[in-house]
């Protein structure tokens, strides 16, 4: 039976962390992300709805009370940012657990004003950068039609400017960039000015169906249904990565640790 709340799960970014999942049963992303861990995405849009009421979400925290963990992330089935209830029940979760909310995000839909509002409840929002030219993004995140790279770029800078919290930026790579894409994308950071980069590679298998445990399975080992191996890039190559990139700006940089 499907829950709006799932984990706690230990990141590496965050500590332990409980997840809010405001998406439902059937994923749904503006994209449709070549490693994303809940398989292939069931339903591609850009169209914000409620898909889980808040009183729903509010109901199924209490079974995890008293909420002994480090924050509460908005995350799960696809992009949090298309539910129009994102930011009730940011502030609803806030008021209840006493606990910093982080919210992950694609940021496709940071041009619309009312998901800035939305985000503006959250302490956090660690933002995905996975492209820093539209091939890229193409190729990786596969973005659903008549969304653009430009688009996507708007919205960040839109955000930036406003939002009064944390700002991470989440990059994920498959394959070593060339110098080009290096520093193509080390320009964009320094115009956002995030408190923080978060470099990382797919550690897992991706499922070839959708696969709900996804929101919350951080382990590596045999799965009960079909996967595929995904490029990565090795530890070696993040942390060289993050080296280059520190040396050129002042931004606190972290790459994944190796899986375990």
């Amino acid at each position: 039976m499907f829950t709006p709340i799932y984990g706690p799960v230990t990141s590496w970014r965050y500590g332990t962390s409980l997840g809010i999942d405001l998406i439902g049963e059937v994923s749904t992303c503006s994209f449709d992300c070549a490693y994303c861990q809940l398989g292939e995405i069931e339903r591609k849009t850009q169209q914000r709805q409620i898909f889980v009421p808040t009183s729903t979400v509010i109901d199924a925290l209490q079974d995890y009370a008293p909420w002994d963990l480090d924050v509460i992330t908005f995350s799960g089935s696809g992009e949090p940012t298309l539910a129009e209830n994102l930011g009730e029940a940011i502030a609803a979760v806030k008021e209840i657990t006493q606990k910093p909310v982080i919210v992950l995000s694609n940021a496709t839909l940071l041009n619309n004003a009312d998901v800035r509002a939305a985000l503006n409840q959250a302490d956090r929002v660690s933002l995905k950068l996975d492209a820093p030219n539209p091939d890229l993004l193409r190729r990786i995140n596969r973005p659903v039609s008549g969304l653009s790279w430009q688009q996507i770029l708007d919205g960040l800078h839109r955000f930036r400017r406003d939002y009064p919290g944390i700002v991470d930026i989440q990059t994920m790579l498959l394959t070593p960039w060339t110098a080009a894409e290096e520093t193509a994308y080390q320009e964009l950071v320094e115009q956002l000015q995030p408190q923080e980069i978060q470099l990382n590679t797919p550690t897992r298998p991706k499922p070839i169906g959708h696969q709900l445990d996804g929101r919350g399975n951080h382990s590596s080992g045999d799965r009960p249904y079909a996967v595929r191996q995904l490029k990565s890039v090795s530890r070696e190559v993040l942390q060289d990565f993050a080296t280059r990139l520190q040396a050129a700006i002042a931004i606190p940089v972290r790459y994944a640790p190796a899986p375990h």
